[in-house]
């Protein structure tokens, strides 16, 4: 048996499972995190080698996994988020106790998405989605005595369960229908089989309303804001940058491989989803006073403009949709993890602790203004790239027959814009208004882990805007194996 195709899952599940070990001898968490950088660096090197030596797709088991263009370009964005919140949490998280578990989850949950972007099957891809799920639950409630997290906590594994109960009986009735869980086996079966029509109907809704949890599309969305205000925020920059992607790479494989051939049963829903999700994210965003609520309701926005890309579903959105999902990893990450760096040195959470930032640490004011602007997809950075292509995508479709398409990318333009606005409120006070009188004028010292953590991510989303050509073809690369 050829374990190749998981070499990545295997380094960095190995790492997990050691690092409690380790933690039972030394308790300092910075060498921890130094430990499970090294894991994650290692897993990295692994896909790199795959790319460079070109080996095409590496089969595991009879088909169960590949490692392909497609896994593994998601495998490193997986990674590069699980190591720059690793590299945040060193001083974020020092002084707490179980800091071994809390490194060892993080990596566990990042071997959960890594199946789920290499799977080929749907039992495997929701063994996935359930090692992270876990995963998370855990590391939301990581500060036990905090009672928003413990609340946080709580909340997601009721949605979380429910969650899972309901994908589990859509995968169920689709292995019932079609007497397999390939997805190459569904999707050569589904379209033949006309007189379990009601069937394959009832199984998709049962899907839509899991995923959609696990995405926080509307109306599935409600649990989103209170777990992200609540879970410490460096796992807030996990779950948003991260194990978001993992439900968006699931619908992906399902709808665009296993329900291709049903498309026009399924497309006008998935269309409707994504126009209330980006409305209703960037509405509620609109009057939020507190950075991280606002941050959730951006992503919940950010989860609407890449389902775009499964309504359309044509390689270009799908490149689109790849490479929106590339940038706003390091967006979501990054703002993420400025509000965690920014807490370390006691400023709080609410917009208005932001104000005259700009005075008590450049680097930071100018890192948020970059991801912001960058969110709301102003050039020459990484979001508006990505959102050229994946806005575009509709208006293609639209001149291939399905004219109604170029609705979305209408609703997708007007949204973009009124999300400029809550992202330039940020702004507007770090930059314009003066600090509060009681507010010490001091310079900020931050810890330099985070400001590294925070400056990768900056640097990626300036590269990528100003270079975006390499990356599209990784994109269409990935997008061109996955439908193939």
């Amino acid at each position: 048996m050829d374990y190749s195709a998981l070499y990545p899952e295997i380094i960095l599940a190995l790492f997990a499972i050691a690092i409690p070990a380790v933690g039972m001898m030394l308790k300092d968490s910075k060498f921890l995190a130094a430990v499970s950088l090294a894991g994650v660096g290692l897993a990295m090197l692994a896909v790199f080698m795959y790319f460079y030596e070109g080996l095409g797709a590496v089969v595991f088991d009879n088909g169960l996994l590949v490692l392909d263009d497609f896994s593994g370009l998601f495998m490193m964005v997986f990674l590069a988020v699980a190591f720059v919140v690793i590299l945040a949490s060193g001083k974020f998280i020092e002084g707490e106790k179980h800091a071994s578990e809390y490194y060892s989850l993080i990596l566990l949950a990042t071997v959960g998405m890594m199946l789920v972007a290499a799977s080929t099957d749907l039992f495997v891809l929701y063994i996935g989605i359930e090692i992270t799920s876990i995963s998370s639950y855990a590391l939301v409630a990581f500060r036990k005595k905090d009672i928003k997290g413990t609340e946080a906590a709580t909340k997601y594994f009721i949605f979380g369960g429910i969650s899972s109960a309901f994908t589990l009986f859509g995968i169920s009735l689709v292995y019932g229908i079609t007497g397999t869980t390939s997805f190459e086996g569904i999707g050569a079966a589904v379209g033949s089989l006309v007189e379990f029509k009601e069937m394959i109907w009832l199984a998709l809704v049962m899907v839509i309303v899991g995923f959609g949890f696990k995405v926080a599309v509307v109306p599935f969305h409600a649990w989103a804001p209170d777990v992200y205000e609540g879970a410490p925020s460096t796992i807030t920059a996990m779950l948003a940058a991260g194990s978001k992607k993992m439900g968006l790479v699931a619908m992906f494989k399902f709808f665009l491989i296993a329900m291709l051939a049903i498309k026009a049963d399924w497309e006008m829903v998935i269309a409707i989803m994504a126009i209330l999700t980006m409305t209703v994210g960037n509405l509620a965003a609109l009057n939020q006073t507190s950075i991280k609520r606002m941050l959730a309701y951006s992503s919940i926005a950010q989860a609407g403009y890449i389902l775009i890309a499964i309504a359309v579903g044509t390689e270009f959105a799908l490149t689109g949709g790849i490479f929106h999902i590339l940038t706003h990893a390091f967006m979501k990450g990054g703002a993420f993890i400025i509000v965690a760096t920014l807490a370390v040195v006691a400023i709080g959470e609410r917009i208005s602790d932001y104000k005259g930032l700009a005075k008590r640490s450049n680097f930071m004011a100018f890192s948020m203004t970059i991801l912001l602007f960058s969110l709301a997809g102003i050039p020459p950075l990484a979001g508006f790239a990505s959102k050229v292509v994946l806005f575009s995508s509709p208006i293609q479709g639209g001149v291939a027959g399905a004219e109604w398409l170029i609705w979305l990318s209408v609703a997708a333009i007007i949204n973009s814009a009124i999300s400029l606005y809550y992202y330039a409120r940020v702004v507007k006070y770090m930059y314009v208004d003066e600090l509060d009188e009681d507010v010490p004028v001091a310079k900020l010292k931050l810890p330099k882990s985070m400001m590294a953590a925070v400056a990768i991510c900056v640097i990626a989303v300036i590269g990528i805007g100003l270079y975006p050509e390499y990356f599209i073809q990784l994109c269409q690369d990935a997008a061109r194996a996955l439908l193939a």
